[in-house]
C-alpha cells in the first residue's frame, strides 16, 4: 500500500488514498464505466481522506442506487465513489486515472462484467 494524492481536472477536488496499486484496478464494461473510462481501486474508506472540494460535488446514483458516484460540479470529473462492502463496511473507490503521476500504462487490469450486474 502507499499514500497518492489526485482529485479533479479543474482542482476543486482534492484527495489522500492509500491504496495498492501493484493490484489489478478494475475495468467494469457497465455503461457507466464504460462511457467514462473508468479505472477503479476500491479501499476501506478509512484509507481515504477528502482533502478539499466536499461542497464542489454532487452525485449520481443509478442501478440499484448503492454506489454515491461523486463528480465535481465545476468540471464534471468523477475521481471516486462511496459505498459499502457486503459485510456493510464502508469502502471507496478511486478512478485510478484522478491520481497524481500514476503511468496508467504499468498498471495491470482486471476486466469485469458489469453489464451483468
Amino acid at each position: 500500500m502507499k499514500t497518492y494524492t489526485g482529485g479533479c481536472h479543474c482542482g476543486a477536488v482534492r484527495y489522500e488514498v492509500e491504496l495498492d496499486l501493484f493490484a489489478p484496478v478494475l475495468e467494469c464494461n457497465c455503461s457507466h464505466c464504460q462511457a467514462k473510462g473508468m479505472l477503479l481501486s476500491f479501499t476501506d474508506a478509512s484509507n481515504f481522506k477528502l482533502i478539499s472540494g466536499e461542497d464542489a460535488l454532487t452525485e449520481y446514483r443509478f442501478n440499484t442506487e448503492k454506489i454515491e458516484h461523486l463528480f465535481c460540479k465545476k468540471c464534471g470529473v468523477q475521481a471516486f465513489g462511496r459505498g459499502h462492502k457486503k459485510d456493510g463496511s464502508p469502502t471507496v473507490a478511486v478512478n485510478v486515472r484522478s491520481i497524481d503521476d500514476v503511468d496508467i500504462a504499468t498498471l495491470k487490469r482486471m476486466p469485469v462484467d458489469g453489464k451483468s450486474f
